[in-house]
């Protein structure tokens, strides 16, 4: 008699955008054993990543800055997760954006975060390189970059009221305005309010993102978005220095071979490469 095992995995993902899609397990089979042959399998998972604030190529508001990141994610028993990080951001006058990304490590933990990723884009060539600092060997990736110095991104607020089909019920709120690190800022409060069998919940759930826009810089200074299914993450920027940054910044890193992998190297694409 001969067993036959067989597998099937059904992955049905109605999480929000900033959760990445389920992977499929890992199979491998084992040596034959007497009987049904059999196999270890894992299970797939939901990897999480972070959306973090968007730096526009704006031309003439040149910055420097710090940005502070802090994700605070509750446990069931009411105890907190807090993982944090600080990335260095600049844009000069040209509209030329530089970027570092670093892990996420325990707050007030004794590990220490490592830069991950140096990101420099160009608006006026339409360019950008991705170099991972990480990788052996050590490379950057070019590919296009689409925005003009002309582009502006505000948040897109939902409009007030009720969501298609009994979802919820849509908020907005007006904060106001206050200054942060010496800039004016324009805040707002979004909040949307599922009802119970949106997503498996059973009572009312609310996500909230509270931001504070910086007309000037045309950036969120301050951006909070809290949802109890992933937690609340804050992204604060410090050390504002409101003139030109160092033009080294935007120079690759030295030693670092560049894979180009513009689909064409004229044309810019109609779509923005996604960062987070």
């Amino acid at each position: 008699m001969r067993a036959v095992c067989s597998f099937l995995f059904l992955c049905v993902c109605l999480l929000p955008a900033h959760v990445g899609a389920q992977r499929e397990p890992a199979v491998a089979p084992t040596p034959p054993q007497k009987g049904a042959q059999q196999y270890y399998v894992q299970d797939g998972g939901v990897t999480e990543t972070l959306e973090s604030i968007v730096i526009p190529p704006k031309a003439g508001a040149p910055f420097t800055l710090t940005l502070q990141t802090e994700w605070v994610k509750t446990l069931y028993d009411g105890g907190t997760i807090t993982s944090v990080n600080q990335r260095r951001i600049a844009r000069d006058s040209s509209g030329r954006i530089y970027q570092e990304r670093w892990f996420l490590v325990p707050k007030n933990g004794k590990v220490e975060s490592e830069m991950t990723t140096i990101q420099i884009a160009d608006p006026n060539t339409h360019t950008l390189y991705n170099c991972f600092m990480l990788q052996q060997p050590k490379q950057c990736v070019l590919s296009n970059y689409a925005p003009s110095t002309s582009a502006v991104y505000r948040e897109a607020s939902p409009p007030p009221g009720d969501l298609k089909d009994g979802r919820g019920t849509a908020l907005h709120e007006d904060l106001g305005k206050q200054f942060i690190e010496g800039l004016e800022t324009t805040g707002t409060r979004d909040s949307i309010i599922y009802n119970p069998g949106v997503f498996g919940n059973d009572r009312k759930v609310s996500v909230e993102h509270e931001f504070w826009y910086s007309a000037q810089l045309g950036i969120n200074l301050l951006s909070i978005r809290s949802d109890p299914r992933f937690g609340k993450q804050t992204f604060r920027a410090t050390n504002v220095i409101l003139s030109e940054p160092d033009p080294k910044l935007f120079e690759l890193p030295e030693g670092l071979q560049v894979q180009d992998r513009r689909s064409s190297p004229s044309t810019p694409p109609s779509s923005v490469p996604s960062t987070n």
